[in-house]
């Protein structure tokens, strides 16, 4: 027998049913073992050894393999045909190896795509193990615990409210820090763009003024209002007339297929998602054998795909649409390792798979690898240059018209940032022309700043500088966003203070290790040795050698030491230069301190040296020109009435807040953003720290009804139930009726609730077994099937709307044969513990 491992139960299945009897398939469930998050899990005394730990849930999984290759002849190594799938192989013989259950024969087998073909093609010319592969998995792993349990540790004590640096993450930190500090640092500049529109036998075009005056005209030449009224006035009084007309033929390659990088761009621009999110799409496709291999950095199509793929292009269109030789593409990336295809379908007779984003994610898949073996666009670029009498002004209009659509008939890749003058349609024009001006505008404009990065833009950065590896970036993106070291807006990242603080900690005290030329040179060393060029302990070596003592010398400051290199290297942020040429750190409440960066519990902020007699604070995010919401002290609204104590609206780390009395006795209650400055009274303050408010009695139950505000706004709370309400004003107006009704209506599916009815999206019919209405119904991870006792998930390329009563009664047979779910078996072996309990209830009553 024969014992095949590969990553996912869903491959497993497949390809059990692809090799048929002789054939024992089982997952790893991904990585089986990792260095425990521990001080010593690398040794760089010993050679960087390291300790690795199964993970706790893996122990079955892997006692299972363990099991089944004491009695197999033959272990096949079929994990994913990358870095991280050979390291997962080479973890699975190290277990088996260890418990002594290792079979003789070991063979290592890769494929492409989960297709028949292309697995029996790899079982027929497997392979060893590629031990350089291995080390460069070793040394990676080595290099990013040493960062990540060396320097994290700097940080927890250097400056509070850190949470974590990583040799990767840190550098794609850094870009979006300098990114914003370009943008604070960009002045707008006025300029003034001077346009016509004309009209050429009934056909509308614009002309722009590009030449004024005799002097040609560049974007920022007429820098004001009075320049570019007396430009427009020149326009308007001259009678321009055709001097040239200029064509072009222009010719647009298609793109190639997708790799990692650029796929995660294209959905980010064209569908709107995370990197994450849609290698979590990828990898379902992958594994329902829909498309190949989604982590590659190759642009290259196998040459049967390539023909299969020049066969449906003539097929759709016709023959003119294919190239007179196959297209080969090349990288530009830099570090590439362009060892696998690029992601392409695996049967270009399919154009659609999946449901939902799945569907989505493969048509853009399809579209690209198809178009690129289409053939080239081909337009028409035509510009057409007008003088006035005088000679000294002169228009130009251009225009694009597509002659042979080629590739652009399919697809057209998406851009960051869109310009379109070069595609508007021009009528036809001869010198001498004399083109009808109806009207003229002079438009001000302002240069703009340098955009923030979408996770299309930060993605291709990072590939260009050769920063991390495309089976990275989605995760270093994930980390920023799950560390709280970025905000994302609108698609796009926008560094938060604590982001802003730990990387300018990393640029002052350790700069070296969060350049980009020394990230792209560490992963070009690790491209070394898996190329088999370099050792990966020489390389640990040489990077331990510095970064160890560089540590071990921040770590000997003390914080009031670091606090002050921080204020000095963010002095032009904090307190940049003001243009009365004043001292931009004098204290604005006192006059007389002076302003600097100050470490707290919760993080660093700006405060006065005169302190504790001048209470000025500013939040550190602010920087020198954001002074509003700077806090000068308690402000006093009034006296309690009731207690006679202070009431005052102060500043803390979460905002604004009002606070009655002083010390630990204190109550605080937070101000809400839809509270005015003006409303923020006495009488609104007391309300404020008196919740919650007490509604009433619930007529039904007896219980109090209680109004306040939270985390997420204002709420409803009655016996454990939560209800929304709609602003601030309802918390203190709601009456009775109107609290009951709003507590029902969440009751109902009118909130969250998550207990809410939901409408099936389809009832196909009554289950023989149960005698239940057969049922399709949208769930929280995507839909699914149910006959009243079973519940069956859709495979992620099934069509909902294709489904029947008979393709629904085998996925609810498949499900229940199954047996419970893996995570749901502690709840039923519990269910008849509590049964017992309630007969002896039921007995008391009667007796």
């Amino acid at each position: 027998m024969k014992l095949v491992v590969v990553e996912s139960p869903a491959k497993a299945k497949t390809i059990e049913k692809y090799l048929g009897p002789g054939h024992r398939v089982l997952a790893s469930y991904g990585h089986v073992r990792d260095l425990p998050p521990k001080d010593g899990s690398v040794n760089p005394d010993d050679g960087f050894a390291m300790e690795w730990e199964p993970y706790a849930d893996k122990t079955k999984q892997l006692k299972a393999i363990a099991d089944e290759a004491k009695s197999a002849d033959t272990l096949i190594l079929a994990t994913d045909p990358d870095r991280e799938g050979e390291a997962i192989s080479w973890h699975v013989q190290e277990v088996l190896r260890k418990r002594k259950a290792l079979p003789k024969d070991v063979q290592r087998v890769t494929f492409n795509a989960i297709t028949k073909p292309a697995v029996l093609e790899a079982m027929a010319n497997p392979r060893e193990l590629d031990l350089d592969l291995i080390d460069a998995y070793r040394a990676r792993r080595a290099l990013d615990y040493l960062v990540g349990f060396t320097l994290s540790p700097v940080l927890w004590r250097k400056l509070p409210g850190a949470k974590s640096a990583g040799r990767v993450q840190s550098v794609a930190l850094r870009l979006v820090v300098d990114r914003e500090r370009e943008i604070e640092l960009f002045k707008a500049q006025e300029y003034w763009s001077v346009t016509a529109d004309m009209e050429q036998d009934g056909v509308p075009f614009v002309a722009r003024l590009v030449r004024w005056k005799g002097d040609k005209i560049d974007r920022l030449t007429i820098g004001n209002g009075g320049d570019a009224a007396a430009a427009k006035k020149a326009v308007e009084e001259g009678r321009f007339s055709v001097v040239s007309v200029e064509t072009k033929p222009v010719t647009r390659n298609p793109p190639p297929p997708f790799t990692t990088s650029t796929l995660q761009q294209e959905a980010a621009r064209k569908l709107g998602f995370s990197a994450s999110h849609t290698m979590r799409l990828a990898q379902a496709l992958y594994e329902d054998g829909a498309i190949t291999y989604m982590r590659t950095d190759g642009v290259q199509m196998d040459g049967g795909a390539i023909n299969e793929a020049c066969g449906a292009i003539a097929k759709r269109y016709d023959a003119s649409y294919v190239p007179d030789k196959p297209r080969q593409y090349q990288t530009k990336a830099k570090n590439a390792q362009e060892a696998h295809e690029a992601i392409r379908p695996t049967d270009f007779s399919k154009d659609r798979a999946g449901s939902g984003d799945h569907a989505r994610l493969y048509d853009l898949v399809f579209k690209r690898a198809l178009a690129s073996q289409m053939a080239s666009a081909r337009m028409e670029r035509t510009t057409v240059e007008m003088q006035d009498g005088t000679g000294q002004h002169s228009l130009r209009a251009t225009g694009q018209v597509v002659l042979f659509p080629g590739y652009l008939a399919l697809y057209e890749e998406g851009r960051d940032d869109e310009g379109d003058e070069e595609s508007r349609r021009l009528p036809r024009m001869k010198e001498g022309d004399a083109p009808a001006k109806k009207k003229v505008d002079a438009e001000q404009h302002f240069t703009q700043p340098p955009p923030r990065y979408s996770e299309a833009s930060l993605v291709k950065k990072m590939e260009e500088l050769g920063i991390g590896r495309p089976s990275t970036y989605a995760a270093t993106l994930q980390t920023l966003k799950d560390r709280d070291y970025v905000t994302v807006e609108k698609n796009r990242f926008t560094p938060n203070e604590s982001g802003r603080l730990v990387t300018s900690f990393l640029e002052r005290f350790f700069e070296r290790y969060v350049s980009y030329d020394y990230t792209a040179h560490l992963e070009e060393e690790l491209d070394d040795v898996s190329g088999g060029r370099a050792g990966w302990q020489a390389v640990l070596e040489a990077f331990w050698k510095d970064f160890k003592p560089k540590t071990a010398e921040v770590m000997e400051q003390k914080p009031s030491e670091v606090t002050a290199a921080l204020d000095q290297f963010l002095a032009p942020y904090l307190f940049p230069d003001k243009e009365d040429g004043s001292d931009p750190r004098l204290c604005p409440t006192c006059k007389a301190g002076q302003l600097s960066l100050r470490g707290g519990k919760f993080g660093a902020f700006i405060a006065c040296s005169n302190y504790p007699e001048c209470k000025f604070t500013r939040r550190f995010a602010q920087g020198g020109a954001a002074n509003d919401g700077a806090d000068s002290g308690p402000v006093v609204l009034g006296t309690d009435p009731d207690t006679g104590l202070e009431v005052s609206k102060r500043s803390g780390r979460f905002g604004p807040y009002i606070q009655l009395g002083e010390g630990k006795e204190a109550k605080r209650g937070s101000i809400p953003k839809d509270v005015p400055e003006a409303d923020l009274d006495l009488t609104m303050a007391l309300k404020l720290v008196s919740l919650p408010r007490t509604v009433g009695m619930h007529p039904e139950s007896g219980k109090p009804i209680q109004a306040s505000i939270g985390r997420f706004g204002p709420y409803l709370l009655h016996d454990g139930k939560y209800g929304r309400l709609t602003s601030t004003a309802e918390v203190f107006e709601v009456g009775m009726n109107a609290a009951v009704v709003k507590l029902a209506e969440a009751a109902a599916g009118g909130g969250r609730g998550r207990g809410a009815a939901r409408e099936p999206l389809k009832v196909f019919g009554t289950s023989p077994e149960t005698t239940k209405d057969v049922k399709l119904m949208e769930g929280r991870f995507g839909p699914y099937v149910t006959d009243g006792v079973t519940n069956a998930t859709l495979p992620k390329t099934a069509n909902p709307d294709e489904m029947t009563l008979e393709s629904a009664l085998v996925l609810l047979a498949e499900r229940a044969a199954k047996g419970p779910a893996k995570g749901k078996k502690p709840v039923k072996k519990a269910a008849p513990k509590k049964a017992p309990a309630k007969k002896p209830a039921a007995k008391k009553k009667a007796e």
